[in-house]
């Protein structure tokens, strides 16, 4: 079972669609509004990769 919803940008830079699709699935999936998300950047600072865990994380 996943412990987290991860989306990485089709074309190496994360799109807002593809932004707002992770959002969807985050909110489907029933992760709480309040959980900490984290992204790796490119080095032109676009999100190149952003994940989230399904349950509560304060780490």
């Amino acid at each position: 079972m996943p412990t987290s919803i991860r989306a990485t940008g089709a074309d190496k830079d994360l799109t807002l669609d593809e932004l707002a699709q992770f959002v969807e699935d985050a909110r489907k999936a029933g992760v709480p509004g309040d959980n900490p998300v984290r992204a790796e950047l490119s080095t032109s600072r676009k999100i190149k990769e952003i994940e989230v865990a399904l349950d509560v994380d304060r780490g």
